[in-house]
């Protein structure tokens, strides 16, 4: 009894073990991976906090600074030491150049916090494109698995014609070329689904487990609004364009800060100062004088230093601005492309499924004429291809349809977790 009480266990851990093997996982789970494992989206998560501590830096420039100095001394004649502490305390209370210099790191932090955003959104972008693009590969694959095993049955099945003498020679010869090229399909197939798994592997950090497909019965998913109005809410809500218009901003602060170094800067100062030892007088040594003033610093020349800095920082300026124009160009181009492609997304997929309909019905009419005489294998084998052609490209319209839906999203700058789920319930379900 005792060893049948161990083998319960094992045989539901093994139960249990098999059927998690078998779950297959969907686009949301996908993502949950990617998003603890990408390495591009942690670079980006890394940028931000360094430009956030970049501004704390800056604004560090106008808080007090405080600082002790101590020294000894020790003189030749009498031998005496002397021990001499200092203490200063500042507190800027006018630097327009540091002032302005924090406002562009400021200014920056929120650009790279927007280009964080913005890499969220293409890890989500990227998550489905290896997800639908490993899809794609095995879809590709079983269409040419079946291309193959359909023209390995043509050959047999002309063999046997011949040895009947029902058939001759050139008819198994071709359908037996058909079948090797077939078989070289097979081959590249395989190649791109290995390479569409690593590819997903890249972002998750792990090999993929199984993938829930699409359904076949997917409908084109609606748009609400027309593409100028896709447009207009990209211009306002895309976070790579943000980032843009938040560096042009920084870079006109960086302007005023250059052109600041004209000005005169004010601090408060209070300085100290403690002496003790051998050497040191009774008078001096009980006493700590404390100094209390107003620092004036007013820029005379520098060599031309600020003017150059000015300049400098109106070309980089001006850079930001023609980089910002490029974006705003590039993001609409984007928008309409992808907003015509899903538009399309209907058509293309009635015409793919007419597409396969009409095919099997060609296949199987052709394997009825081949049977009465009135076809040729030339004829079958071409059926058989056009038919796995029409499977293959309803499939690809499918996974299309849904990318470019994404895409749209991600230019608009609203892609986002409930984007990404709606997709995942176009899924089937397991």
């Amino acid at each position: 009894m005792r060893p049948l009480r161990r083998r319960i266990p094992l045989l539901a851990l093994l139960a249990w073990l098999a059927a998690g093997a078998a779950r297959a996982d969907d686009l949301l789970q996908v993502w949950a991976q990617a998003r603890a494992a990408d390495p591009l989206l942690r670079q980006a998560a890394a940028y931000s906090g360094a430009q956030d501590a970049a501004a704390r830096e800056a604004r560090a420039a106008l808080l007090p600074q405080w600082s002790v100095q101590a020294s000894e001394q020790r003189e030749n004649a009498g031998g005496g030491r002397s021990r001499v502490t200092t203490s200063s305390l500042s507190q800027p209370l006018f630097d327009l150049a540091a002032l302005r210099e924090w406002d562009a790191s400021r200014s920056l932090a929120s650009a790279q916090s927007a280009r964080l955003a913005a890499a969220e959104q293409a890890a989500r972008a990227r998550v489905a494109d290896a997800y639908f693009g490993l899809l794609s590969a095995q879809a590709q694959l079983a269409t040419a698995r079946a291309n193959e095993e359909a023209f390995a049955r043509q050959v047999s099945e002309a063999e046997s014609r011949f040895k009947a003498g029902l058939s001759a020679q050139v008819e198994a010869d071709q359908s037996r070329a058909y079948r090797e090229l077939a078989r070289g399909n097979t081959l590249a197939a395989e190649l791109a689904v290995a390479d569409a798994r690593e590819a997903l592997a890249q972002l998750t950090g792990t090999a993929p487990a199984a993938l829930q497909p699409l359904r076949r019965d997917l409908a084109a998913q609606p748009l609400p609004d027309d593409a100028e109005a896709w447009g207009q809410r990209a211009l306002q809500a895309n976070p790579e364009l943000r980032a843009l218009q938040l560096d042009v901003q920084a870079s006109e602060q960086r302007i005023s800060a250059a052109r600041a170094g004209h000005l005169p800067t004010l601090s408060l100062g209070v300085d100290t100062t403690q002496r003790r030892g051998d050497a040191v007088s009774a008078f001096d040594a009980g006493r700590t004088p404390t100094l209390v003033g107003l620092r004036l610093t007013v820029p005379l020349f520098a060599g031309g230093a600020v003017a150059a800095a000015a300049d400098r920082a109106g070309f980089q300026r001006d850079a930001a601005r023609e980089q910002l124009e490029a974006g705003r160009r590039a993001v609409l181009r984007d928008v309409r492309a992808q907003h015509l492609a899903v538009g399309q997304g209907e058509a293309q997929l009635r015409s793919t499924q007419v597409a396969v309909e009409a095919a099997e019905r060609a296949l199987e009419a052709t394997r009825t004429g081949l049977t009465l005489g009135t076809r040729s294998t030339t004829d079958l084998l071409l059926a058989i291809q056009t038919l796995a052609g029409a499977q293959n490209a309803q499939t690809q319209a499918r996974h299309r349809h849904v990318l470019a839906l994404l895409a749209l999203h991600q230019a608009a700058g609203s892609l986002g977790d409930t984007e990404l789920a709606a997709v995942n319930a176009l899924l089937e379900k397991p």
